[in-house]
């Protein structure tokens, strides 16, 4: 490793920092535009949330537990000698680059992580709880998986001898694993199996997905430390896998629903680019496509896992950055090539030496964020509470605050409640064909009142 500083790494690094710190604002309008019209504020909060939060708790121990030396030689857990960034200053280098700009870096990727577990508990969790789940599973769940996997003493890395270019385990199927955790914990919708849930704001999806495909390229890219070596081919993997998924997931849906829709659409690209953020600096541009096309298939059909398995993953986290993730993980395994990873796949020759290690990496990474999440989850849950009490009634944690102004249909509302419309009947002559024409009206009127209240309460309650 160099020992000094590169400024071209160092640039290239402090912009990879920034895309992928964007991508947690383009999360929360990804989610946003998902859920019903009352709680996209909260989606916003939730993320936004584990900017500040995460950002606290990295400065003060999480970089030093995940990044330190590492204790007892078991590649579990780094040293806390460096809490409060203690002894990293202007000339701490990590290899060619400051200290301090790796660790936000990699910081940045702490607050996506955490953040993108909001989407399987959307709608129907505390701020409160949220609060504490964030400070909780931060320490107890991503950093350790962090050391595991990026430090180079960890033990997915060291012991294992598994691959993971930018975050497959630590990332994507740590947040699925954890998603479906709390997804159990929390319970799901008491209208779940019978109602899905419409996006309120498609384009604000799309305006989210384009925030955070640009992001990606500085996530995948940037894991190489460097400007040049293997950053240039997994900018060029991540634009692939994505595109190939987003052939796979539309031919399932076109299959399935006879159409394609453009939340399928939006979905697919992210489900690529999930799949290849682990092998995307280890696997050749034609493993990237069929990692993407893969992940595209296999995510478009996990997504509809949670009806059978009755578990309420609301906006399907577990559907597609567990599997997707499980896809990247493997596809290494069977893709990686000697030239890029120094290791050989499957299908280059490697035999099955390299897949059972990423199988083992997946299995261990599932379980432990799984298991340790199950017991934080139900931990908020028995002590400030985790599940919301009225979840599709009051926006949890902001009932007073909106996110559009309805004042014009609520005026219009109130107006039709307090509307009364008398009904006339004439019995004979003259009276009595005036009395019908009235009548006819008033009838008329009448039931085009009943039909705009009707109208009205089905839009608030899709809200």
């Amino acid at each position: 490793m160099p020992t000094t500083l590169d400024t071209g790494n160092t640039a290239w690094l402090m912009a990879s920092t920034a895309m992928v710190l964007l991508m947690t604002p383009g999360l929360a309008f990804f989610y946003g535009g998902m859920v019903k019209t009352k709680h996209v504020l909260v989606m916003l909060k939730m993320s936004f949330v584990c900017l500040a939060l995460v950002t606290l708790l990295w400065l003060a121990i999480g970089y030093s537990l995940a990044f330190g030396k590492d204790v007892g030689g078991w590649g579990l857990i780094g040293s806390p000698a460096h809490w409060m960034m203690h002894d990293v200053g202007m000339t701490s280098l990590n290899g060619s680059i400051p200290t301090v700009i790796f660790s936000s870096f990699q910081m940045a990727f702490a607050i996506i992580t955490v953040a993108l577990i909001s989407g399987s508990i959307a709608g129907r969790a505390t701020m409160r709880g949220w609060l504490w789940f964030v400070v909780a599973w931060t320490l107890f769940v991503y950093v350790p998986m962090a050391h595991w996997v990026f430090a180079p003493d960890g033990w997915v890395t060291a012991h294992l001898g598994a691959l993971d270019f930018a975050g497959g385990m630590p990332v994507e199927i740590n947040s699925g694993a954890a998603g479906l955790a709390v997804a159990i914990v929390v319970r799901k919708r008491k209208d779940f199996e019978r109602e899905t849930i419409r996006p309120h704001n498609l384009p604000l999806v799309v305006v989210g997905l384009a925030l955070l495909w640009f992001g990606w390229f500085g996530f995948n890219a940037g894991s190489a430390l460097q400007s040049g070596g293997s950053a240039p081919m997994a900018f060029l993997n991540t634009q692939l896998a994505a595109c190939g998924a987003m052939v796979g997931w539309p031919l399932i849906e076109k299959w399935r629903l006879g159409h394609v829709e453009m939340l399928g659409v939006a979905s697919a690209a992210v489900a690529g680019m999930v799949a290849i953020t682990p092998a995307c600096g280890e696997v050749s541009p034609i493993g990237a496509l069929v990692i993407g096309f893969v992940a595209g298939v296999v995510c478009a059909f996990a997504i509809n896992l949670k009806y059978k398995l009755r578990y309420d993953d609301t906006l399907d986290v577990v559907g597609v950055h567990g599997w997707g993730g499980i896809v990247g993980v493997l596809g290494i395994g069977l893709f990686a090539t000697f030239q890029m990873s120094g290791k050989k796949g499957l299908f280059y020759g490697g035999g099955v030496d390299l897949l059972w290690r990423q199988a083992v990496g997946v299995v261990v990474c599932a379980a432990f964020s799984f298991g340790v999440t199950w017991l934080i989850a139900q931990a908020i849950e028995r002590t400030v509470g985790f599940r919301a009490a009225e979840e599709y009634e009051h926006v949890p944690g902001a009932e007073e605050e909106q996110a559009y102004d309805d004042e014009t249909i609520a005026e219009i509302r109130r107006r039709l409640v307090q509307a009364r419309v008398p009904v006339t009947v004439a019995t004979s002559g003259a009276e009595a064909g005036s009395g019908s024409a009235d009548a006819g009206g008033g009838s008329a009127d009448a039931e085009l009142l009943a039909e705009l209240r009707e109208v009205l309460q089905r839009r608030e309650q899709e809200k």
